[in-house]
């Protein structure tokens, strides 16, 4: 059930689009929202879709590309293509796209710590890692308890 504020919001919303891309944006057909691409499988998360935040391809030619993390020091997003074992990055500057990491050691699950230094899992070394300022690895974690992942883990997935 829509309030009477929500039903105007949406409204002018909608009004106010075109002529936001006339104005500002590059003459393009202003990209209508919400982005009908972006469905929820369950209901009880439809609350959590943002309605205008259309979905973007950055980059193309990878095999699986996952475990995406947002520098917030950096300003640059990073992911792994863990089949072809290499991690990207994407600079919000000028859109360009690089590899940062090759061979990856398979990694997924990346994060950045306080400091801004990456964090991320490999499965081919079967630890977890953080990438240091001056190029340097350092391993954060390899077994739990005695417990070690077994050699062949990257087959296992």
């Amino acid at each position: 059930m829509y309030s009477c504020r929500s039903f105007l919001a949406s409204i002018s919303s909608i009004a106010a689009a075109p002529v936001f891309a006339r104005e500002f944006g590059s003459g393009a057909p202003p990209v209508r929202y919400p982005e009908p691409d972006v469905i929820a499988l369950d209901k009880a998360f439809e609350k959590y879709e943002v309605g205008s935040a259309p979905i973007e391809r950055l980059h193309t030619g990878m095999y699986w590309a996952e475990g995406p993390a947002w520098s917030g020091w950096g300003q640059y997003l990073v992911w792994s293509d863990i089949p072809n074992n290499v991690q990207h990055r994407w600079l919000q500057d000028d859109g360009e796209v690089t590899k940062i990491h090759s061979p990856a050691g398979y990694s997924n699950g990346n994060t950045f710590d306080r400091q801004g230094r990456k964090i991320s899992f490999e499965h081919e070394n079967r630890h977890l890692v953080r990438y240091e300022p001056d190029g340097g690895l350092t391993v954060l974690a390899d077994h739990d308890e005695g417990w070690r992942a077994p050699q062949n883990l990257i087959q296992l997935l």
